[in-house]
């Protein structure tokens, strides 16, 4: 594919036919082919937007335009070429002069559909094309409801009971520990499975489940975490085989005591022994207690270094050597590690590696908002939700980021604005269709934030954020699920992302994924598991 751009560039183009001068050099011709001129595309562009750089979207189905830039005059009169279109037959016309060709689907295109438009190299328009010239776009999304407008708070209640089903349903039958994915069998996640334990106090006081039947559950995951699951100094691996306790590595050296996630793991049990308060449903406080009580945080500075390191492996050490540092989703970790009954760490293990002695601090505006702290735009959205489900950040802070909710707010305001202003036109993108957070892609698995936008929306990122923008994050849930729910929406509630540019929708669920939004939005409706998380430490 060739650089494509929607403005003329002399400059470019007088480089492009130095460039063919030198190719007609090194190019072996016989003397038919010497009697064509020698041309390249200067640009390909699709109603007037680049294509040299992934998919185009969001394009008219009725009014499609592509343009190809030669670098010198075609003759259109000389034939029509050998045009290769998934969409079809196309008519080619003159752009602004000679030089440009512009081609339009002989028949309207589907709604949302991925096209390619191929102009081979070879002859064409009476001139030698030396390479071939392409563009890839889809078309726009119909942008009519899917299904019937219900009052916002049924929409909400839905969502909910939907998405929790995946923690409920799908959970692990033997462990009962939330699954890392669909389709990922015997893995479950240690941190996703905390987030699922929190979903189970909202679905028992919104009539999902029997407090009973959630006490059962409760008592089949603690008795599973404190017996047969793998523990290195307290600590669990980031994945566990569901069925026997043992290690699922994450990767080579991912292969042992994973402090981040374990730490989301105990936020979500300390969360569940807080709601526990009925006699009957003492075993399953004390069966928390002592798992909390068995992590040895102090252990994770290597020594006595003033900061916590995320992994430790019983063959590898520490080769990982990460460091848990700086604004990120695991705060947490140090807010556990400073109030452990058994083996805390002091204020300057928090001050000097978490904090940075400050160096954590931002204070730059972004769209006229004050970020406190943090990389410059927020990052992804996951760092506002994950260490939040249970720690509110209403009234919490501390010496550097003196209030938790302001940072949170500011940081999903600057989210919602730049998906609003959508400075690289990714499809979709807009004030009522926002949201990036670490999710799936089309290629792969990305952390996905301003600074780093792959054009793909997480519906996780707004309808988490909805205690921070409640205005902004019900206009995006209303959009997910009205406007693209016929692809979006599933058997466990929204599926992970989508790219209107790539015409991709996720088939997928992830655990870290689906339990914030049960979550967050029973913390904007009730504060439940903020109220619940709180309680165990006032006992």
């Amino acid at each position: 594919m060739f650089p494509a751009t929607a403005m003329y560039n002399p400059a470019l183009k007088s480089f492009r036919a130095l460039q063919v001068l030198l190719l007609s050099l090194c190019f072996a011709c016989t003397p038919a082919e010497q009697e064509l001129p020698k041309v390249m595309a200067v640009s390909v562009s699709v109603n007037g937007r680049r294509a040299d750089n992934g998919s185009v979207g969001d394009i008219p189905a009725d009014g499609a335009s592509i343009e190809v830039e030669f670098t010198s005059e075609v003759n259109l009169e000389a034939g029509e070429g050998q045009v290769v279109f998934s969409g079809g037959e196309v008519r080619a016309a003159y752009g602004r002069d000679k030089s440009v060709v512009v081609f339009t689907p002989v028949s309207r295109l589907d709604d949302f559909r991925r096209y390619v438009f191929t102009l081979p190299a070879g002859e064409h328009f009476g001139v030698n094309l030396l390479e071939q010239a392409s563009a890839v776009f889809s078309t726009q999304y119909d942008q009519s409801d899917k299904f019937e407008r219900i009052p916002d708070d049924e929409l909400l209640t839905l969502v909910q009971r939907q998405t929790f089903k995946y923690f409920w349903d799908y959970a692990h039958p033997v462990s009962g520990l939330a699954r890392e994915r669909l389709g990922s069998g015997e893995t479950v996640t240690t941190g996703g499975s905390g987030f699922g334990i929190m979903c189970l106090p909202v679905g028992v006081e919104r009539g999902f489940v029997t407090r009973a039947e959630a006490a059962d559950r409760l008592r089949t995951i603690v008795q599973f975490l404190g017996g047969k699951a793998q523990r290195f100094h307290g600590v669990y691996s980031h994945w566990l085989n569901g069925t026997t306790g043992a290690v699922i590595p994450f990767s080579t050296n991912d292969n042992g005591a994973d402090l981040v996630e374990t730490a989301f793991l105990i936020e979500g049990l300390l969360a569940a022994a807080g709601y526990c308060d009925k006699p009957e449903e003492a075993d399953i406080r004390s069966g928390i207690d002592e798992i909390w009580r068995a992590v040895e945080w102090d252990w994770f500075t290597r020594g006595g270094q003033n900061v916590l390191y995320w992994h430790w492996s019983p063959d590898k050490d520490w080769a990982m050597n990460m460091h848990v540092s700086g604004w990120n989703e695991a705060l947490m970790v140090y807010w556990l590690a400073l109030r452990s009954p058994t083996h805390p760490v002091s204020a300057e293990v928090f001050r000097s590696g978490w904090a940075r002695g400050g160096g954590i601090l931002n204070g730059r505006k972004f769209y006229d908002i004050t970020l406190p702290a943090g990389s410059d735009y927020g990052g992804p959205m996951f760092f506002a939700h994950y260490s939040f489900m249970g720690l509110n950040p209403m009234g919490n802070g501390d010496e550097f980021v003196t209030s938790y909710w302001e940072q949170n707010v500011a940081h999903a305001k600057i989210n919602h604005a730049y998906c609003a202003a959508n400075p690289k036109k990714h499809a979709g993108y807009s004030a009522w269709c926002w949201g990036l957070t670490a999710s799936d892609i089309p290629d792969g698995y990305a952390a996905s934030s301003p600074t780093s936008d792959k054009g793909v929306i997480a519906p996780t990122a707004a309808l988490a954020s909805m205690p921070y923008t409640p205005t902004e994050s019900m206009d995006a849930l209303r959009t997910f699920y009205y406007v693209y729910g016929d692809r979006l929406w599933g058997e466990y509630g929204f599926y992970d992302a989508f790219s209107l540019d790539a015409a991709w929708f996720a088939k997928s669920c992830i655990a870290i994924d689906q339990g914030p939004i049960v979550v967050m939005i029973e913390n904007y409706r009730t504060s439940l598991l903020w109220d619940c998380f709180a309680k165990y430490f006032s006992l």
